[in-house]
């Protein structure tokens, strides 16, 4: 390609940044701003004009997805030849070509794992830890590495920095992170924070390699430098040799990763490092609409989170939906529901998805998405019924309900999961800190929430084992292109048409957790902004006031959403000291006065007034499926809400009978016929 042609397919800010070849450039790209188009486009402008020579040139970003796009650009335009690597594969690369020159051994095998080693060390020292204990350890070690604390200094820094790891005291966590080092040692390995140690030791110490290196690379360019740690930024610091022929770009207001090392500082601070230096912002946001623009911008504004201002360039689209929920079974319904009213209007499951904070929240939304079949993937982690903490407890559940008579009801039944996953480390109180100890918590709570509701059903151990047999079953489906699960952090650098972030009440984003500090909790507010910012066409911003159906309607909406809510969502969401709905309180379908007690909100009627559904029909549907329950709970088949939805409604189609909460589509393949006909004949 042309140096002319190159500049010619580039906004004027963009070309700003493609024309700045020489010296210190900062680019701040907002979400969807294009910065990777900018900096290939420098790049290989640089080169088509004689300035760069290819292979002079390296290129690092945080992930081999987004080195590989960059490489694929650079290709596309004639500047195959220049490197594009992970900040690990360009030090790795560099290590073991250099190390046996200089040390004249071999270089150190690298680990695939850290917790096989944090395991011995632990044992050394006559400590009990399990595997969510060991994989929160290795994450600890890792923010201790990259942020060039070293074992001796842990305790004191971590404390200072509020740093925490569940069941174990700082001073625990400094024995075995030392120990660890120790361990890793005598066996001759590396992990992967020590292969940019190891450089950035390398290239300090042998000016001979620094001096090879700085020859070869002469112009540097990083990617997402908002999440540069201290020892990236030192090796860095070691290429350049007091050089300043670089190019960053990033977005401060992307920053996600505080907690694993991450330091904007060091993007805001690159003009004071650098004076003189090129500063470029990418404000034109060629992603999303005008409407998904304006919530992005106004999360952000009058924060310390600000990064720059969007500017839409898309065409006006729909309205940001926002919903009020009863529960998170509601909640997961309604999101299911909308999706496949966006797929019967053409919008492929793959350009949808459904994004909240933590893995655990997951399992709802599989049931509700599994039970109409559409197709999911979950990015970032395993389904709900495939983690470990799960299968295990799921193990256990089922061998109660076989040591035992299997009758145990309503509080026996919930009495005995709460012993089973006791049993397991589960307490009603969840750990303090994050991590997989919380993670696993989460997931449990998940399973006694599913033992709660089953039990209101007035099922038994047994029916409740069956029960997750089904959901594992029903969710195990292979998937070959669906309707993607993920957590806000996963989706990062992600995008499709439709998004969908759920779970937005306080104490689940922001986490509660974050509570306590305002830099904590400027870093939720900056997570979720990257959710809503994933979205090109639609988004759907949901929160549920209770956990399960029929539980104490306490939450409120996340605090970050209060400049973007209605304002006619924003007088409902809290009044009276006690939520509502997002339409009002729960109200009586009958009397339309508000309902109190629970069975009254399961009804959604008051105990005296006369049902807003058909009754004969409703007691034809009951007769129907006691005879085809045969052996079986009546409320396998469909429970009395069901029932009574179904004789409001009178569906006559099956795509009707879909729409009722509770029908799925194997329910609809199983009894669809005989339903319809029943209304049909009451009609």
């Amino acid at each position: 390609m042309t140096p002319e042609s190159l500049l010619s397919a580039l906004d004027p800010e963009q070309r700003r940044v493609a024309e700045a070849l020489r010296g210190p450039v900062r680019v701040l790209a907002g979400a969807g701003t294009g910065k990777t188009r900018a900096i290939t486009h420098r790049i290989a402008y640089g080169v088509a004009t004689g300035v760069y020579a290819p292979t002079e040139v390296l290129a690092v970003t945080f992930t081999a997805r987004a080195a590989g796009e960059m490489r694929g650009r650079l290709r596309g335009m004639g500047a195959g030849a220049v490197q594009a690597r992970t900040f690990h594969s360009a030090a790795l690369r560099q290590l073991r070509y250099f190390w046996p020159h200089v040390y004249g051994t071999e270089l150190p095998q690298l680990t695939e794992s850290k917790i096989p080693i944090l395991a011995n060390a632990a044992r050394r020292l006559r400590l009990q830890v399990d595997q969510p204990l060991l994989r929160d350890l290795a994450s600890e070690v890792e923010w201790a590495k990259v942020s060039n604390v070293h074992s001796d200094d842990y305790a004191k820094v971590a404390a200072a920095r509020g740093r925490e790891v569940s069941k174990l005291d700082l001073a625990t966590v400094a024995r075995i992170f030392s120990g660890y080092e120790e361990v890793k040692r005598g066996q001759g390995r590396m992990d992967m924070e020590d292969v940019l140690l190891l450089t950035a030791g390398l290239l300090a110490e042998d000016e001979r390699v620094a001096a090879q290196v700085r020859r070869q690379y002469k112009w540097l360019v990083v990617d997402e430098f908002q999440d540069v740690s201290p020892l990236q930024s030192a090796l860095l610091d070691l290429w350049l040799g007091g050089r300043d022929e670089i190019c960053v770009v990033g977005d401060p207001a992307q920053t996600i990763y505080s907690f694993a090392g991450a330091d904007a500082a060091f993007l805001r601070d690159f003009p004071a490092k650098f004076p003189g230096a090129t500063s470029v912002e990418l404000v034109r946001n060629y992603r999303s609409t005008p409407q998904i623009v304006e919530s992005a911008n106004n999360l952000l504004a009058g924060t310390s989170s600000r990064g720059v201002e969007l500017r839409a360039q898309r065409p006006p689209g729909v309205e940001v939906a926002y919903a009020q929920r009863d529960d998170e079974v509601d909640e997961a319904e309604a999101v299911a529901a909308e999706i496949l009213r966006l797929h019967a209007q053409g919008r492929p499951y793959s350009e949808v998805a459904v994004l909240f904070r933590i893995n655990a929240q997951s399992e709802t939304f599989e049931e509700a998405l599994s039970a109409r079949r559409i197709p999911y993937v979950i990015r970032g982690a395993a389904r709900f019924f495939d983690r470990p903490e799960v299968k295990e407890a799921v193990t256990r559940i089922r061998g109660s309900a076989r040591s035992g008579d299997g009758a145990a009801r309503d509080e026996e039944l919930l009495e005995a999961v709460h012993g089973t996953l006791a049993g397991m480390g589960w307490t009603s109180k969840p750990p303090e800190g994050r991590g997989q100890t919380r993670d696993r918590w989460e997931s449990w709570t998940a399973l006694v929430d599913q033992a709660r509701e089953f039990a209101t059903t007035g099922g038994d151990l047994e029916g409740f084992v069956a029960e997750l047999d089904r959901r594992q079953a029903e969710q195990h489906a292979p998937v070959a292109e669906g309707v993607t699960l993920a957590t806000f952090h996963s989706a990062k650098g992600l995008e499709w048409d439709s998004v969908f972030a759920v779970g937005l009440q306080e104490g689940t984003l922001p986490f509660t957790h974050s509570l306590d500090s305002e830099t904590a909790l400027e870093e939720e507010r900056r997570l979720l902004y990257v959710g809503l910012t994933r979205a090109r066409l639609d988004l759907h911003v949901s929160w549920a006031l209770a956990r399960q159906p029929g539980g104490r309607a306490g939450r409120k909406p996340s605090r970050f959403l209060a400049p973007l809510l209605p304002h006619t969502l924003r007088e409902t969401t809290h009044r009276a000291g006690r939520p509502a709905r997002a339409g009002g309180a729960r109200m009586c379908k009958s009397c339309g006065d508000p309902l109190g007690s629970a069975a009254e909100k399961k009804r959604m009627r008051h105990e005296g007034c006369p049902a807003a559904y058909d009754e004969v029909l409703f007691e034809r549907l009951r007769e129907w499926r006691r005879e085809a329950a045969g052996n079986k709970p009546a409320f396998t088949v469909f429970t009395d809400a069901t029932l009574e939805a179904i004789a409001e409604l009178k569906p006559t189609s099956p795509e009707a009978l879909l729409r009722v909460q509770g029908v799925g589509r194997s329910k609809l393949d199983h009894y669809g016929d005989p339903v319809l006909a029943l209304v049909a004949e009451s009609v």
